[in-house]
């Protein structure tokens, strides 16, 4: 199963956004997902790759539009966000220390703890996608 949402940058969408994302996957799995454990998980993953697109690629042009896409393999899941922004320098990116109080950088790291893999690819055809895949573990009864 395939899927597209094209969405402003506007932090007011981010319920769509959810609802999107959710919908389509109970769509096609069903009852044979914990959503009360796999929702959760995903929608924290998705709200922070979709607000950093809006927050920060995007933040002097909310004209510019975000795409998301959604693919799903039997429980592989893939979700890509593409932004239209500068993009960001991975290579400068170090994860917060919190004996320093530091105030941003949280996104990246919970991503990473969320998903099972997440990627991010700079300028690609003239947009940035920030790639999150997981699997999708099976109701255990």
């Amino acid at each position: 199963m395939k899927s597209e949402l094209h969405v402003p940058s506007d932090l007011n969408f981010l319920n769509i956004v959810e609802n999107w994302l959710l919908g389509c996957l109970r769509v096609q799995l069903g009852e044979s997902v914990d959503w009360s454990r796999q929702s959760s998980r995903l929608r924290l993953a998705l709200v922070e790759a979709y607000s950093n697109a809006v927050r920060h690629a995007h933040k002097e042009q909310p004209n510019l539009p975000i795409l998301l896409r959604l693919e799903l393999k039997d429980r592989d899941l893939a979700i890509e966000i593409w932004d239209y922004g500068d993009g960001f320098d991975m290579s400068t990116y170090f994860p917060p220390n919190p004996i320093e109080k530091q105030e941003g950088g949280y996104g990246w790291l919970i991503m990473n703890r969320l998903m099972d893999k997440v990627e991010y690819q700079l300028k690609v055809n003239g947009a940035n996608c920030l790639k999150l895949e997981a699997t999708l573990p099976e109701l255990v009864k």
